[in-house]
C-alpha cells in the first residue's frame, strides 16, 4: 500500500499515449452499442422514501463473455459526474482515447456498462412529473440504482473495473465499501473519499440556495422553468476550469462579461432547475472515509493538481491510501494537458494510470 505522486515526465508520457480524435470531428463508433433500461417496481431508499416503477438507464458496448458456468466475465462499470449522463463517455475525448482497438478498455475485449444515474438521463428523474415530489435520492440509491442494472439487468456478479469521474469517482468509493467482493479493480477520477465541506459545500450550496429562493421555482412546482437562478450557475465553471483554461476563454474584461452571459443563456435554455438542484443535494449521504478498509480491488485514484474541487493540499488523499490494502494514489501535476477538475474529460492525460491497473 503506497500513495504515489506522479512526475511530469509520467504526465507527458500519459498524454502521448493518447489517440487522435478523428480530424473532421466525427464522432467515434464502437462496437454492438446498445440501450436498456431496468424497472424496479417499488424502489427504497435509504432515506425511507420510496419511488415507484424506477428506471434505471444504460448503455452498453460491446459484447459478454462467458465462462464456463455461464458467469459473463469481461463487465466494466463506468460512471459519470453531477451535471452528466452515462452518454459522455461515448465522447472522442474519453471513448475515442478508450475503447477502440488496443485502447486500455478496448470495446472488443470488455463488455462496458455506461450507467445514468438516478435522476440523470434516462433514468428516473424529477423532471419526468413528479418535480419537487421526487423522492430525495443520494449518492447511495445511485449506488443501488447501478447495482440494480448489473445484477438484475444484466446478470453480472462480478464486474473487472469500476471506475468514475467527479460523482462517479465518488460513487465508485462507494461500491468498494458496499459491495467489496464484486470487482477486481477500482478507479475513482477527480474525487476524495472523504465527506463535502469546505470550499466544495460552499460552492454547491451557493447553487441550492439559488435555486430554492428564485421566486419562480415554487418549491419545485412550476409550469414555467425559472431563470433567475441561472445567473448564479456559472460558479460552476469557473471551479471546474484552471485559470489558464478560463483566460483563454475570456482574455479581456469584454471577453468575461460576454462569456458569462453565455453561459447564463445556455443554462437558461438547456437546464431544470429540480433536475439541477436534485443533483448537488445528492451529495448529502456522501461519507466513505470511516469504511474505507472494507475495500478489497485494488485500487488507483487518479486526481489533477490543479482542481479546485479535491484540493492536494489537504491531504485526504494520502491519509486515505495508508487505510486501503492495495490502494495507489496518482496526482498529475498541472501542465499545458490539465484543465483543472475537467481534466478528466481528457482520457489521454490519465489513462496510462488505467492501463497500469488492468495489468
Amino acid at each position: 500500500m503506497k500513495a504515489w505522486l506522479s512526475t511530469l515526465a509520467l504526465t507527458a508520457a500519459l498524454a502521448l499515449a493518447g489517440v487522435a480524435a478523428a480530424a473532421d470531428g466525427t464522432p467515434p463508433s464502437y462496437p454492438n452499442q446498445m440501450d436498456g433500461d431496468v424497472v424496479v417496481r417499488d424502489f427504497a431508499l435509504t432515506n425511507g422514501e420510496h419511488l415507484a416503477n424506477a428506471r434505471f438507464h444504460y448503455t452498453t458496448l460491446g459484447t459478454p463473455r462467458r465462462d464456463a458456468s455461464g458467469a459473463i466475465t469481461n463487465g466494466v462499470l463506468l460512471l459519470h459526474g453531477t451535471t452528466g449522463t452515462g452518454r459522455n463517455f461515448l465522447n472522442a475525448s474519453l471513448g475515442g482515447e478508450l475503447f477502440g482497438p488496443g485502447q486500455p478498455l478496448d470495446a472488443t475485449k470488455y463488455f462496458i456498462i455506461l450507467a445514468d444515474g438516478i435522476g440523470h438521463g434516462g433514468s428516473s428523474k424529477p423532471s419526468d412529473g413528479l418535480k419537487g415530489h421526487f423522492p430525495h435520492y443520494g449518492y447511495v440509491d445511485a449506488v443501488e440504482g447501478q447495482y440494480r442494472i448489473v445484477t438484475q439487468g444484466l446478470g453480472i456478479k462480478r464486474l473487472k473495473l469500476v471506475a468514475g469521474t467527479s460523482m462517479g469517482g465518488m460513487q465508485t468509493w462507494i461500491w468498494g465499501e458496499r459491495h467489496p467482493d464484486m470487482m477486481d479493480a477500482l478507479m475513482p477520477i477527480a474525487s476524495q473519499p472523504v465527506a463535502i465541506s469546505g470550499r466544495n459545500m460552499l460552492w454547491r450550496q451557493l447553487i441550492i440556495e439559488a435555486i430554492r429562493n428564485d421566486p419562480d421555482w415554487k418549491g419545485g412546482d412550476y409550469t414555467a422553468q425559472p431563470t433567475g437562478y441561472t445567473r448564479a450557475l456559472p460558479i460552476f465553471q469557473i471551479m471546474v476550469n484552471n485559470a489558464s483554461v478560463l483566460q483563454q476563454q475570456a482574455p479581456s474584461r469584454a471577453a468575461a462579461t460576454t462569456l458569462y452571459d453565455q453561459w447564463v443563456a445556455d443554462y437558461a435554455k438547456t437546464v431544470d432547475a429540480n433536475d439541477y438542484l436534485y443533483w448537488f443535494e445528492s451529495s448529502y449521504d456522501y461519507d466513505p472515509g470511516p469504511d474505507l478498509e472494507k475495500i478489497k480491488a485494488k485500487l488507483v485514484a487518479v486526481n489533477f493538481a490543479d482542481d479546485l474541487l479535491n484540493p492536494a493540499e489537504l491531504g485526504v488523499m494520502e491519509a486515505a491510501m495508508k487505510r486501503i490494502p492495495h490502494g495507489r494514489y496518482i496526482l498529475l501535476p498541472a501542465s499545458d494537458q490539465t484543465r483543472g477538475h475537467q481534466t478528466l474529460t481528457q482520457a489521454k492525460v490519465w489513462k496510462g494510470a488505467l492501463e497500469e491497473l488492468l495489468k
